[in-house]
């Protein structure tokens, strides 16, 4: 049920795909809390996904954008403030690709162009989303920058590539971003590690269906499914978390802090 949590607020999100995008969800729930946002994704993206039923549904003004250029950042920004009559409050970074994993090269033999282009979108592109808010002065006061990651950052994945490199590079510029944007506009910056998650881009990785049973399993509480990713979201953007920045949060049913369990084992 909506409890107005968001009320008033303007919002900006990337990386809505179709249904069963985290971004798609996110941008649902924000909205049933009162807020206006725009949603936007590369050119290529908005082809292939569903985005337009999302924007009409919502209400919500669509604006291509690739988060690799800094123009498109720039136009982006501007266009929302116009759009939604003001400054912004959140912001929600949901990109991540591997084109070294897409065409399935080993991490023993990677593609280093591929690698720079991965780090591109997937982390670089979080950097340059928030210097150019920071440069156009964008964003309110107390306001609420997120972005997606995921624990192979901190532990290793083998399947999961030069992605886990990237992760850990969007959650420092997280952090040191974090502090730039906290001194200066009270605005928090925070990363979310969420649990192996059924999305389209998710279940493109090698032996996903296995490793998200495995998850599931070591997870006392299960995996944290795409609309309670977008609950907690929600939270973060709200009033109420004001005083959270810097931090990488897991959202991952306890799988973070799990060693083994006995239902893994079967035992």
């Amino acid at each position: 049920m909506p409890n107005n949590l968001l009320a008033g607020k303007r919002g900006v999100i990337f990386g809505a795909l179709d249904d069963k995008s985290i971004a798609w969800k996110v941008a649902e729930r924000c909205v049933e809390e009162g807020a206006r946002i725009t949603l936007t994704n590369a050119p290529v993206a908005l082809r292939f996904g569903q985005i337009n039923e999302l924007g009409e549904r919502l209400n919500a003004e669509i604006i291509p954008a690739d988060a690799t250029l800094v123009e498109d950042m720039e136009k982006l920004f501007q266009q929302s403030m116009d759009v939604l009559g003001g400054k912004i409050d959140f912001v929600l970074h949901s990109i991540g690709m591997s084109l070294n994993v897409r065409k399935g090269r080993e991490y023993t033999d990677l593609n280093y162009e591929w690698m720079q282009k991965s780090f591109d979108i997937s982390s670089i592109s979080f950097h340059k989303m928030m210097q150019t808010l920071w440069k156009l002065d964008a964003m309110n006061d107390w306001g609420s920058i997120l972005a997606l990651t995921y624990i192979a950052s901190q532990r290793v994945f083998p399947d999961y590539s030069e992605m886990a490199e990237s992760k850990a590079l969007l959650e420092s510029f997280a952090r040191s971003f974090g502090y730039h944007y906290g001194i200066s506009k009270k605005v928090r910056v925070n990363t979310i590690s969420q649990s192996p998650t059924m999305t389209t881009a998710g279940s493109g990785v090698k032996g996903f269906d296995e490793f998200f049973g495995y998850a599931d399993k070591m997870s006392p509480l299960g995996n944290a499914s795409a609309d309670a990713c977008a609950n907690y979201c929600v939270v973060m953007f709200s009033d109420f978390t004001r005083s959270v920045t810097m931090q990488n949060l897991y959202h991952d049913g306890g799988f973070s802090s799990m060693g083994m369990s006995p239902a893994v084992l079967g035992l």
